[in-house]
């Protein structure tokens, strides 16, 4: 019954969010509801357990969020994205519609922008080509989806992105961790998306499928006084190149250490969310030294719009520190609802059935299944991720420890799991690009759902590739 209690709390979970409902407030009510028939007490379970795994998230991964909120408003802002987007849209044109959109969201997504951002900041463009190239409208979701949220977003080694972060707490890795894995995900993840999506596009198009009738909201729009894209460009090679440095990945003997003992003297003070090591949070400290910098470049890159009224610098900064409590509030909800879940009795079962995959099939493979499946649930890839890390992440790195797997390969191949079955229907961030680009499940999902099952393949493949390798 306490299993069943659980299965109610996350379909209803799936269904509130999907019909719009905040997580920030369903998420502790669906939590509540899974605890109510166990021995733990429904407001201890929320109070002490919700609260307190709501509140580690935050304190761990606020900082990046904070930071990479204000560093991509600044760059949309000050037009420095626009100028990117435009200049990659300008070079490869509406004959290369698809790959134009793909590699500019990637540039934008490598670079520190936020999702949400680059989803905002590319949609006009690629709309544009779009028309032009009178490619079905209906391929844009799918297109920035796949652009945005895959291989630059958890492949691509030293990528900002959480998701590429999130694990590197767990095993005292760093962003750039797996490189020869990432890259070969990469190629996959793009090759996958290019090839479907070209091949829908010639036959709707053999069809007599054509971009269709839409409003654009001002697509069209030309925006002036953007600065020179070489100029917009340094931002976010200043946060690949500062992000380096300082998680200095490759341990070179000369490059940046951070001080082992920088924590000790915190530990008289028995802070309980106090971290356990440097190596657990150096990773957090490097990529959001990188954002502050490069946001003081894009400020001053773009000073020159920053100083119309219509661009307030004040107004700019402002919105992006307020819009990342949403953001991560929103994640962390996601986070400590699957923290509740996998503590009570009633996800025993189900946590031995993952146990037992580890044991039978290995940590890496554990790790896909239970990452997706808890990225499926949460539709959530940093939630679902998170969660699986906080259940078994401890189990993983001891079991590839013993069987002499790399605690690198191990980072990057659940990074990458982390986007198999994402888009879910009630995903939020599908849920949002299909609102930017005014269209529906209905128009769109079917390209979605072809590439989220190969999208499912590739940390499989990077599993296959690791064994047979040795290359992490």
């Amino acid at each position: 019954m306490e299993t069943f209690c659980i299965a109610l709390a996350i379909v209803g979970l799936m269904l509130f969010a999907y019909r719009g409902w905040s997580i920030i407030l369903i998420a502790p009510f669906f939590a509540v509801l899974a605890a109510i028939l166990s021995e733990l007490g429904i407001l201890p379970v929320y109070s002490e357990l919700y609260m307190t795994r709501l509140a580690e998230y935050t304190k761990t991964y606020y900082p990046v969020f904070l930071f990479g909120a204000v560093f991509a408003r600044l760059m949309e802002k000050g037009g420095l994205a626009s100028a990117i987007a435009g200049k990659i849209m300008e070079v490869l044109g509406e004959q290369r519609a698809i790959l134009a959109v793909l590699l500019g969201c990637a540039a934008l997504t490598y670079g520190g922008l936020s999702v949400f951002v680059v989803a905002f900041v590319m949609y006009p463009f690629g709309a544009e080509l779009f028309r032009k190239a009178d490619i079905p409208k209906k391929l844009l979701p799918a297109t920035l989806w796949m652009g945005i949220f895959s291989f630059a977003m958890v492949a691509l080694p030293g990528t900002p992105q959480i998701q590429n972060i999130i694990p590197s707490s767990y095993f005292g890795t760093s962003t750039w961790a797996g490189a020869g894995i990432g890259i070969f995900a990469t190629i996959l993840f793009f090759a996958a998306a290019f090839l479907w999506l070209s091949f829908r596009k010639n036959r709707l198009q053999a069809a007599g499928e054509g971009y269709g009738e839409h409003l654009e909201g001002g697509t069209q729009r030309r925006e002036r006084n953007l600065p020179h894209w070489t100029q917009a460009l340094i931002p976010l090679g200043m946060v690949i190149v500062i992000n380096i440095i300082l998680s200095n990945p490759f341990h070179w003997v000369w490059g940046f250490h951070w001080d082992e003992n920088s924590l000790q003297a915190f530990v008289p003070f028995k802070l309980s969310l106090l971290a356990g090591s440097v190596g657990k949070i150096q990773a957090i400290w490097s990529i959001s030294v990188a954002l502050i910098i490069s946001s003081i470049a894009a400020a001053y890159i773009g000073r020159k719009r920053f100083m119309r009224k219509k661009e307030n610098f004040l107004q700019t900064i402002n919105f992006g520190a307020a819009s990342s409590c949403a953001a991560v509030l929103n994640v962390a909800s996601g986070f400590a609802f699957g923290s509740v879940l996998v503590i009570l009795p009633g996800f025993l079962p189900i946590r031995e059935i993952l146990l037992g995959i580890a044991d039978s099939a290995g940590p890496l493979v554990s790790a896909v299944v239970t990452t997706n499946i808890m990225c499926g649930i949460t539709g959530s890839a940093s939630g679902g991720l998170t969660i699986a890390l906080s259940m078994l992440g401890d189990t993983w790195a001891q079991m590839a420890a013993a069987q002499g797997i790399s605690a690198d390969a191990l980072h990057r191949i659940v990074s990458i799991a982390s986007v198999g079955i994402d888009p879910v229907p009630h995903c939020g961030a599908l849920v949002t690009l299909l609102a930017i680009c005014g269209l529906t499940h209905k128009d769109s999902y079917f390209d979605i759902v072809v590439l989220m099952g190969l999208k499912f393949l590739i940390p499989y493949l990077c599993v296959i590739f690791y064994m047979l390798t040795g290359i992490s």
